[in-house]
């Protein structure tokens, strides 16, 4: 039972999804301050690719991932076996607490095959935007700089103004927005 996963893998790369709260993917990236690293985790709606939940620490730990999973869950209140998140085989999404904390918030568990990054694509594709658009810009001095300016770029831009072509040049807001409007207009 050597490296089992303990979920098996729901997603298959098929990434697009016709609502919100379908699918959610979530990673962990890292980056350098002078005090030493400080650690990101998210969770990615794959519909809108809305950042729904985020924590930042100095260590890449279980309790990173699962706060942001609970920021999540708390953010957006998904029905019960309705919304499965995918992550890599990182030992943080595998181990106990995370899995335990998973399905006591009723979200189905999805893990990618080891070592293939196409698997987490969405999720990586959303680190790439962050490296370029605001870690890479200048050297970070404190974690707590970092930290902050981390949650105003994805809270204050790239949730509410950032447009992706793969929505129709709309924000993850705005295209969640016009899901609602004519979701009630129908």
């Amino acid at each position: 039972m050597v490296n089992e996963p303990t979920e098996e893998d729901l997603v298959k790369r098929a990434f697009d999804v016709q609502a919100p709260d379908v699918l959610w993917v979530t990673d962990i990236t890292e980056h350098p301050t002078g005090e030493g690293k400080s650690y990101c985790a998210a969770v990615l709606d794959c519909f809108s690719r809305r950042i729904i939940g985020h924590s930042i620490d100095t260590r890449q730990t279980t309790k990173l991932v699962v706060d942001a999973m609970a920021a999540a869950v708390a953010r957006r209140k998904p029905a019960k076996d309705a919304t499965i998140l995918h992550s890599d085989h990182g030992t943080q999404f595998t181990s106990w607490t995370f899995g335990k904390r998973l399905r006591a918030a009723g979200l189905l568990g999805s893990l990618g095959t080891v070592g293939d990054c196409y698997d987490n694509a969405m999720m990586e594709s959303f680190w790439g935007s962050m490296q370029l658009e605001l870690l890479d810009t200048r050297k970070w001095q404190a974690r707590a700089e970092l930290a902050a300016a981390a949650f105003e770029w994805i809270e204050c831009w790239y949730n509410p103004f950032r447009r992706h072509s793969s929505i129709g040049m709309l924000s993850p807001v705005d295209y969640e927005e016009r899901h609602r409007s004519s979701s009630t207009t129908t």
